[in-house]
C-alpha cells in the first residue's frame, strides 16, 4: 500500500494555536507625540514588562512591526521548565559559588511565576503542571542524567526522578530511548491564550498597544529618547527592547548578541484516543537529549501532538521543514506512519553565545531576551523584572542583570556559522556525546 503523503489537503502553514486564538484585531491608534515608556515588541517579554510599567502609573505604548504576538510567543509548543542550560558547577566556574546559586534559582522562579502569574491573574489557558519526561537518546546520557539528579547541589533540588528503560513504556510509548528523567513540576500551557491573557490584561491597565508599526530608530537627547516609528516620533523617558528572536536593524548593539534560530513545529491530525493513551499515556512534554534538539507534547484536548525540532539551518519555508518533522516524529512512533501533518510553521527563537539570558540597561535602553528556546515561562519572568527595573523596583534586579553579552568577528545578526555547527552537533548526537 502507498504510504499516505506527510501533508494532509488541507494544511495550514499558520501555527495550531491560531485556530483557537486568531491573532487581535486591535482598532488603530496613532502613536502619541510622547510617552513616559515605550516598549518595543509585544510577545511575552514586553507585555510583561508594560502591564508593570503601566500599573506603576507610567504612561506606556507597546509597538510592534506585525499583528501583536505574532512572533515565537505564539508559536512555540507551549512547554514550560525551570530554562536556566547550564547546571550549577559550570555556572559556578564560569560566575563564582554566589552567583550560581542565584543564576538556577531564577530558573526555578521563572517556572514558579507563571504559575502564580495565570492563577492571580484568573488567565484561562489551559495551564497545567503535566511534568516533562527528558529522554536519554544514548545510554551514556542515561548515566548522565543519574549522575546529575544524585549529585544535585543543597538547596537547588528539584523534583525528578529516573525512569529506567525498562519502565519507559508508563510514560512514553516508543522503544528508541534509553529511559529518562521525569521533572515532577514542569508544566504545559496554551501558548496563544496565554498571550491573549497577557494583552488583555495589559490594555486593562491603560497602556496602548499599536500592531503594523514598526519602530524605525531611536535616538536620545539628554534624558529623553526620541522613538521613530511607522506613524511618527515618540518622546519617551524610557525604552525596553523586548525583540528577542526578531532583534534587528533598529538595536545593532543587541543584534550582534543573539542568534536568531528556526524554531520548527507540526501539529498532528485528530488521532485515534486509543493511540494517544498508547503513545502518551501521562500527557507529558518531552524533550531528549540531543543537542539537536526535539521536543513534543499532546494537544491539550489530548486528540494530537505536537511535534518540535530543529531540522535545517537556512530553512523558513514550513512546506519543506515539516516532512523532516514528521519523518522523526515516526521514527520515534511508528504507529504514526499514516497520520498526516494538518498545521506546520516556524518562528525564530533567540540563542547566545553563552546560551544564558540575558537582561541589563545599556545607554539608557533596557532589554531582556536571548532565553535559547525557553521562553515560555522565562520571557514573561524576565519582561517583568525588566519593568520593575524601569520602575526603579528592588523586586526588578535579576542574576541576569548585566551578564556579560559576547558577540563573535564578524557577527552582524546573520548566522552563518550555524550550518558547521549543526552538523557537528549532529555527529555528537549520533556518538552518544
Amino acid at each position: 500500500m502507498t504510504p499516505r503523503p506527510p501533508f494532509a489537503d488541507d494544511l495550514k502553514l499558520s501555527p495550531y494555536w491560531w485556530d483557537d486564538v486568531p491573532r487581535p484585531t486591535l482598532p488603530p491608534s496613532p502613536p502619541p507625540p510622547k510617552s513616559d515608556v515605550v516598549v518595543i515588541g509585544s510577545g511575552y517579554t514586553g507585555l510583561a514588562a508594560a502591564l508593570q510599567t503601566a500599573r506603576g502609573g507610567r504612561h506606556t505604548v507597546v509597538l510592534d512591526a506585525h499583528d501583536a504576538g505574532f512572533g515565537c510567543s505564539t508559536r512555540n509548543g507551549g512547554q514550560i521548565s525551570t530554562s536556566v542550560k547550564h547546571g550549577y558547577a559550570a555556572l559556578a566556574q564560569r560566575f563564582g559559588a554566589d552567583r550560581a546559586v542565584r543564576l538556577v534559582k531564577e530558573g526555578q522562579n521563572s517556572l514558579a511565576w507563571v504559575g502564580a502569574f495565570i492563577k492571580e491573574e484568573g488567565i484561562d489557558c489551559d495551564f497545567r503542571i503535566a511534568g516533562r519526561f527528558h529522554a536519554a537518546h544514548h545510554p551514556a546520557r542515561y548515566q548522565a542524567l543519574a549522575q546529575a539528579l544524585a549529585a544535585q547541589p543543597r538547596g537547588l533540588e528539584v523534583a525528578a526522578h529516573m525512569v529506567p528503560r525498562a519502565e519507559q513504556a508508563t510514560e512514553l510509548g516508543t522503544d528508541i530511548y534509553h529511559g529518562g528523567i521525569l521533572y515532577e513540576h514542569h508544566a504545559s500551557v496554551h501558548p496563544a491564550r496565554f498571550h491573549q491573557g497577557m494583552l488583555d490584561r495589559v490594555q486593562q491597565a491603560g497602556a496602548t498597544v499599536i500592531p503594523h508599526c514598526p519602530a524605525t530608530a531611536i535616538d536620545r537627547d539628554g534624558s529623553t529618547f526620541r522613538v521613530a516609528c511607522s506613524g511618527g516620533i515618540i518622546a519617551a523617558r524610557n525604552v525596553v527592547v523586548a525583540t528577542n528572536g526578531y532583534t534587528g536593524r533598529l538595536t545593532p548593539w543587541l543584534r550582534r548578541r543573539v542568534i536568531p534560530i528556526g524554531s520548527y513545529i507540526i501539529a498532528t491530525e485528530p488521532i485515534a484516543a486509543a493511540t494517544m493513551e498508547r503513545l502518551m499515556p501521562r500527557g507529558r512534554v518531552v524533550s531528549d537529549t540531543r543537542k539537536v534538539v526535539y521536543y513534543y507534547r499532546p494537544s491539550p484536548d489530548n486528540r494530537r501532538i505536537l511535534f518540535g525540532g530543529r531540522v535545517s539551518y537556512d530553512e523558513t519555508d514550513p512546506r519543506r521543514s515539516g516532512p523532516p518533522l514528521h519523518a522523526e516524529m515516526v521514527r520515534i512512533f511508528p504507529d504514526l506512519a499514516d497520520v498526516q501533518i494538518s498545521h506546520s510553521w516556524a518562528g525564530f527563537v533567540a540563542y547566545t553565545f553563552d546560551e544564558m539570558m540575558h537582561t541589563g540597561e545599556r545607554d539608557g535602553l533596557f532589554y531582556a531576551m536571548g532565553y535559547c528556546g525557553s521562553g515560555v515561562g522565562m520571557a514573561g519572568y524576565l519582561g517583568t523584572r525588566i519593568g520593575q527595573q524601569v520602575l526603579r523596583r528592588g523586586e526588578g534586579a535579576t542574576a541576569f542583570d548585566n551578564l556579560p553579552l559576547e558577540s563573535r568577528p564578524y557577527y552582524w545578526g546573520n548566522p552563518w556559522f550555524l550550518a558547521p555547527s549543526v552538523a557537528y552537533y549532529r555527529w555528537k548526537d549520533r556518538s552518544g556525546h
